[in-house]
């Protein structure tokens, strides 16, 4: 008589959890002309295309295929072409706010394990599957992503934990899946995570002078403030 197989132990390291595209949903609390929003994203099956998407306004995808973009003027386009946040920071807002929350609800196309993703470096580069992303900015809240999760102040204490996932370009497309491992193939000379990055564009202004070192990994709008902030610190 056979024994029962022990379950291999989950793989160690940095990973990809999930995959996680939306359609077009009409809602009431965008303020898209159109009134159509893709945050209500969820996991999906199989291997899925990345490639950096066309300018901002232009397309309504984000760097995934079958990925919509509703805010076209605020999101999308190569700097934003994909958006990470961490399982660990989802179990803990599920803690605080006393209510499940599945992958993909905060509107990421990738759910991590393992990393600390708004701890990392602006231009470090991630190894997912066959693509090469770079991270380039932070995760600044909207009024969407208030009314999609339906929590009083929600803007404000997404804000004050200064923990919102990173947007990344795609430097080599590629396909990507649940399960990938996240290979850190390069960290840049600085200490400009996307935490201070946000922290430095809302409740940390002091911080503004240091972003400049991130130079231009920095996503274009992310890098003018920068300048600016750096000129005026002079």
């Amino acid at each position: 008589m056979s024994t029962p197989s022990t379950p291999s132990p989950a793989p160690a390291g940095p990973r990809i959890r999930s995959v996680n595209t939306a359609r077009a949903k009409a809602v009431g609390y965008t303020s898209t002309e159109s009134g159509l929003t893709g945050i209500d994203k969820r996991p999906v099956a199989g291997p899925v295309r990345v490639t950096a998407p066309p300018g901002r306004g232009a397309g309504g995808v984000s760097g995934l295929a079958d990925d919509f973009v509703g805010d076209r003027r605020h999101h999308g386009g190569p700097d934003q072409a994909v958006y990470a946040f961490a399982r660990e920071d989802l179990d803990r807002w599920e803690t605080a706010l006393g209510r499940p929350l599945a992958d993909g609800c905060f509107g990421e196309n990738l759910t991590t394990t393992g990393i600390d993703v708004s701890g990392a470096l602006v231009g470090e580069r991630w190894r997912i599957g066959g693509s090469l992303l770079e991270v380039t900015c932070a995760r600044i809240p909207c009024r969407t992503f208030a009314g999609w999760l339906d929590e009083r102040g929600w803007v404000k204490r997404f804000t004050e934990d200064a923990a919102p996932g990173a947007y990344l370009r795609v430097l080599e497309p590629g396909e990507v899946r649940a399960g990938d491992p996240v290979e850190i193939t390069h960290r840049p000379d600085h200490e400009v995570t996307v935490a201070l990055l946000f922290r430095a564009r809302t409740t940390a202004p002091e911080l503004r002078p240091r972003v400049i070192a991130a130079g231009g990994a920095l996503g274009s709008e992310d890098l003018e403030r920068a300048r600016v902030w750096a000129k005026a610190a002079d």
